[in-house]
């Protein structure tokens, strides 16, 4: 995809999200309300091609800190650390979720978005949640959501970021990105699961994976995000779906910038 075409797929795409904005201060899908995830979402998308979120996304998000997941949480923190500095309450409520094994919330994929949360909001990884997600990796290379499950394409693309943002590099993350490699279909795009059709959320998140490592992404998987954009700038699912596409879009867009988390 030149240069040109990926400015203007990027700016569609842009335009698109930035519509979703609500009189609330939240992000909605069509015919949605607004969520503190959405939300998140698109703050750090527009941050990513550096375009401020309006000042009511952030109020929303300071407004709904409580009751949520931990990965929600996470997102709230570094949405807010990238729109202008995470609260002490939502700090706070990160740090309780951490745990002596260095697991922050439940899951391995909540240590993920833990670490890159910490890191957004400009604090130092834990090194026992480092050393958590190294224990996690795969056989093949890949990480898994949470421990007993087949690695996949999303969560070893956050743990790539995680241990990048950790200053973790060399054998790896290098595990990691040919996990990654074996996962990019002929069209482009990569897939979640092996023999799973390629959608958009996980090509972009294998992007932001190779920028996180320093390594260059696939051309191709550029090209498959360029022929899943809609006409009202909107990013599909995948060739067959085009769900939530506020979701889908938002995360679409730091790959288009070609920025990884946390953003600088």
């Amino acid at each position: 995809m030149g240069v040109k075409v990926a400015l203007l797929a990027a700016a569609s795409v842009l335009s698109f999200v930035q519509g979703r904005a609500q009189p609330d201060g939240g992000y909605a899908e069509p015919g949605g309300g607004s969520t503190v995830a959405l939300t998140a979402t698109a703050v750090l998308g527009l941050r990513a091609s550096q375009v401020a979120a309006p000042a009511g996304a952030r109020a929303y998000l300071l407004a709904h800190e409580t009751g949520l997941s931990a990965t929600e949480l996470e997102l709230v923190v570094m949405a807010e650390a990238a729109s202008g500095g995470a609260s002490d309450r939502a700090l706070a409520e990160l740090d309780a979720l951490r745990h002596p094994s260095g697991v922050i919330g439940e899951a391995l994929n909540s240590t993920y978005w833990g670490v890159l949360a910490t890191r957004q909001a400009g604090r130092a990884a834990p090194r026992a949640s480092v050393r958590a997600i190294l224990a996690g990796q795969a056989r093949n290379g890949g990480f898994p959501w949470i421990r007993g499950v087949a690695a996949d394409s999303d969560d070893t693309s956050a743990a790539v970021q995680a241990l990048a943002a950790a200053g973790v590099h060399g054998k790896p993350v290098a595990r990691a990105l040919a996990f990654l490699r074996a996962r990019e279909n002929p069209d482009g795009g990569f897939e979640l699961q092996s023999g799973a059709p390629s959608n958009a959320q996980s090509t972009a998140w294998a992007i932001q994976a190779f920028v996180a490592a320093g390594a260059k992404p696939p051309a191709a998987a550029f090209r498959f995000l360029q022929k899943m954009r809609r006409r009202d700038g909107s990013v599909r699912y995948s060739a067959r779906y085009a769900t939530t596409p506020l979701w889908v879009s938002a995360q679409a867009l730091p790959a288009l910038a070609r920025v990884a988390f946390p953003l600088r």
